[in-house]
């Protein structure tokens, strides 16, 4: 077998240039809606035809239906920063990457941004996945979408007991071998502090039982805005690591300091564990690259969802202009918090007051 016919039989890698099926082709693929109990969803339609290039290859995730911790995913990746638009979800605005399998992908040579191929239209491929965005739980009717199923269609990873998805993230190109190296080491000595009670992950706590109150900013999409320092958003917190349900966690004590874009303003989201859409009461802004890094969360190491982390207005400060970013705070060891405190996935489910 030639070098061209083996890259061709392997495995997906990030770098990989594909096109996503067509709508025929696609359903031709599905078991109801889904591929092991992974639904291919109307947002992901608009991309039928179209060229992308591989980003991640998706082996693992962090599960935020269970809290389980880590799950195994087989035959998907993420293409470049696909995101969910939520326009057949309720206008969900958690801006969740879509999962692609591999049988609804084509490798290709050539450059990622070749013409759309046009499509015929798909009745029967639309109709499916319209009907799939809902399904009756408890005798209430709820949302479904790819990360509701998550956990039917993946498996669950123990931390220590299954260190082959750790040599995964290295094989399947996601790391390279210093990078893999360094961050393996750095989270087997997070975990164990964790497990003995050493840090949180929560690393920011305030001195009182409440957190104080805040003048809102009204902050607007394409603002600039500043991460205030950990010692100043430490002031917003309670004596938990919380503003007013929501936690500023270790995953976003790398952007203290960086001036980021304002994404959105969140008010609505499908909270992942019930299929609900609710509806977030107070200030929840994402930032555009603000996402969590899967680096820093101990249980759910190398997860590459890049789930986008939920500021309060009282950790940002309005600037004028772009500005050249300030080094970013990356913890290189764990903290001597001593309380035990369980880690909470805040980011992943947003405030619900």
């Amino acid at each position: 077998m030639n070098t061209v016919d083996s890259a061709r039989e392997r495995p997906l890698r990030p770098g990989d240039v594909v096109e996503v099926m067509s709508p025929a082709e696609i359903f031709a693929t599905l078991d109801g809606d889904a591929i092991d109990d992974m639904p291919f969803m109307a947002e992901m339609l608009q991309h039928a035809g179209r060229r992308y290039t591989v980003s991640r290859r998706v082996d693992k995730i962090c599960d935020t239906v269970t809290a389980t911790g880590s799950r195994r995913m087989t035959d998907t990746v993420y293409l470049d920063d696909l995101r969910c638009d939520g326009s057949a979800h309720g206008g969900c605005q958690a801006g969740c990457r879509l999962y692609w399998k591999e049988a609804w992908l084509r490798r290709v040579d050539g450059p990622a941004d070749a013409p759309v191929v046009s499509q015929e239209p798909a009745p029967e491929l639309e109709a499916v996945v319209a009907a799939g965005a809902h399904t009756v739980r408890d005798g209430e009717e709820r949302w479904r979408c790819q990360n509701t199923e998550s956990v039917w269609a993946t498996t669950h990873l123990r931390v220590f007991k299954d260190p082959a998805q750790y040599w995964r993230e290295f094989t399947n190109g996601n790391y390279g071998r210093l990078r893999f190296v360094w961050l393996g080491a750095r989270a087997f000595v997070w975990e164990v502090a964790h497990r003995l009670g050493l840090t949180s992950q929560n690393p920011l706590r305030g001195p009182e039982p409440k957190a104080p109150e805040y003048k809102p900013l009204n902050l607007q999409p394409g603002e600039f805005v500043r991460v205030r320092s950990p010692q100043e958003i430490e002031a917003t917190l309670d004596d938990k690591g919380h503003n007013r349900g929501l936690s500023f966690d270790r995953e976003m004590l790398r952007y203290c300091g960086q001036t980021l874009r304002v994404k959105a303003r969140v008010n609505h989201i499908i909270e992942e564990s019930s299929g609900r859409l609710i509806h977030i009461k107070r200030d929840a802004i994402i930032l555009e690259g603000g996402v969590c890094s899967g680096e820093c969360s101990t249980g759910r190491w190398f997860c590459p969802r890049e789930i986008y982390a939920y500021f309060r207005e009282a950790w940002l400060e309005r600037v004028d202009s772009p500005i050249a970013e300030a080094a970013p705070i990356i913890m290189e060891a764990p903290s001597t918090n001593t309380n035990g405190a369980a880690p909470t996935i805040a980011h992943s489910s947003g405030s619900r007051e």
